[in-house]
């Protein structure tokens, strides 16, 4: 190729950019048609509409509904595998047990009340009289349950096929890592999805299984998987943030508790309100129930109730503050040291056997949500640069409209985001390259031109690197106006993005 003047560089890079975001605007077009095809096409399903409380099966596909994915080449190997799931779904906690137990006095004394007062009661749901928590008399909760059991064991062997290569070696707790936070249902979540993987790898019992190790960090020292526990700034912000949040949704709640009194004739309150529509997520969820709480609400407020509980997560989780994510750095760092050192195992020609081949990792929505925006996931290109200059994004958009940022493809039970890292040796000048699977499927990265594969070099330079100057103890622990949010120099990330721009 020709040398270049620094105005011809430019123009051309600007046609690059473009060519690339006409392809993302293309695709988001048809993206929108498919959903709302989907949506003409479906009877509504309320157990894809629960937020971060949705099962894994129910919307694993969402994430590549309208996206062409690249064509990896076959030349191309998958040498290393990083994987941040969330555990599977799971039972409510002793918090949200105590809830619904109250939930069915109240219950009681609404329909009292109405007796006393001579109202219609015609109007009340059968199920409700009488009604009693399913959880009643449990004085413990947040366990995995079996449908999440089984949504891991089914990732596990899903994953040991797709990247059969990569697990082909005898296991060692070396080569294959398996970490989780202290947390049980995170832990439970790494043995069901071990037992998939290396299923039919051992001589256990008739399933031919085998014994594989999963490590923990205690909760309190954890930085890498629960983060959020141990940063003090942002147990402030979400403290401090949280009525604020509350207080947006007030109308909306508001709106949808006064269409149930008229449909139902009893006096609910917002309160009311928000604990059966966690009551309809839990019974749809875990027991397939839809046809009781569910059914209190027409499908555009399950749609209503749906966007709040997306928009308390992108404000209290998501890309609503900087320090959401950018307390995720330390897991960031780990991600990117394992590649590292993979490529440099790779270059030497060790042997198989003697370095790692995947770093498979089990948490939480507190931990997927954050590592998913330190990635630039679910973001166009005009939102990434935002986020890279520290400004703040608009909140998702209020249904009937169209919006990306939604917890049942986020961060459903069992989500997950995959890194895997490939050699393409016929590329000698570029041999390295990060593909992002979310939830299994190709996803496109903003900070690399809306592909879902980059060079290493570029997603490094572009993606992982204005985040890794940072320092979690310092975005943790100092007092918030002494942390420095001054964007990091663009003159490197824009020469990677030459390097690979020229390159195509």
């Amino acid at each position: 190729m020709q040398s270049l003047h620094s105005v011809d560089l430019y123009k051309f890079v600007t046609q690059k950019i473009k060519k690339h975001m006409t392809i993302q605007w293309v695709l988001l077009v048809s993206f929108l048609f498919v959903l709302r095809a989907n949506a003409d096409g479906a009877a509504f399903d309320v157990r894809r509409h629960l937020s971060t409380v949705t099962r894994y099966g129910m919307v694993n596909h969402a994430a590549s509904d309208g996206i062409i994915p690249s064509q990896v080449s076959n030349e191309c190997t998958a040498i290393h595998l990083n994987l941040v799931a969330r555990h599977g779904t799971r039972s409510p906690t002793k918090k949200r047990l105590r809830e619904l137990d109250h939930l069915a006095n109240r219950i009681g004394e609404l329909i009292a009340a109405a007796e006393e007062q001579k109202l219609s009661i015609d109007r009340v749901p059968n199920w409700m009289w009488g009604w009693r928590s399913p959880w009643k008399g449990k004085s413990k909760g947040g366990e995995l349950i079996p449908k999440g059991e089984d949504e891991l064991y089914d990732l596990g062997i899903r994953v040991g096929e797709r990247f059969a290569d990569l697990f082909s070696q005898e296991y060692h707790p070396d080569v294959y890592v398996l970490k989780a936070t202290q947390v049980l249902r995170a832990s439970s979540s790494a043995v069901a999805f071990g037992m998939g993987l290396f299923s039919g790898k051992g001589t256990l019992g008739h399933g031919n299984n085998r014994a594989f190790a999963v490590t923990t960090e205690s909760r309190a020292s954890d930085i890498k998987l629960r983060f959020h526990d141990c940063c003090e700034n942002y147990k402030d912000f979400r403290k401090k943030q949280k009525p604020a949040v509350d207080k947006l949704k007030e109308p909306f709640l508001e709106e949808i508790t006064i269409s149930l009194l008229s449909r139902f004739g009893l006096n609910f309150t917002r309160q009311d309100t928000a604990s059966l529509w966690f009551l309809c997520e839990q019974e749809a969820s875990l027991l397939d129930i839809t046809d009781q709480a569910c059914e209190l609400f027409s499908s555009d407020e399950v749609a209503l109730l749906e966007w709040m509980d997306d928009l308390e997560m992108f404000i209290l989780k998501g890309y609503g503050k900087s320090i959401n994510y950018r307390m995720g750095v330390p897991l960031l760092k780990d991600v990117m040291d394992s590649m590292e050192v993979a490529i440099k195992a790779h270059e030497e020609k060790l042997p198989p056997g003697s370095y790692e081949k995947a770093r498979l990792r089990f948490a939480h929505a507190e931990t997927i949500v954050p590592f998913s925006c330190l990635l630039g996931l679910f973001l166009g290109e005009s939102e990434f640069l935002k986020i890279r200059n520290e400004q703040p994004l608009d909140l998702p958009l209020k249904p009937p409209q169209m919006r990306n940022w939604k917890g049942s493809t986020v961060a459903p039970f069992g989500a997950n985001n995959m890194l895997v890292l490939y050699n393409c040796p016929s590329n000698s000048s570029i041999p390295y390259f990060v593909q992002i699977l979310h939830n299994e499927h190709p996803i496109p990265m903003p900070g690399c031109g809306g592909t879902d594969f980059c060079p290493f070099e570029v997603f490094k330079d572009i993606v992982a690197v204005p985040h890794l100057k940072h320092d979690y103890h310092v975005i943790c622990n100092a007092k918030p106006e002494a942390v420095d949010h001054t964007p990091v120099s663009g003159r490197g990330k824009l020469a990677a993005f030459l390097r690979w721009l020229l390159w195509e």
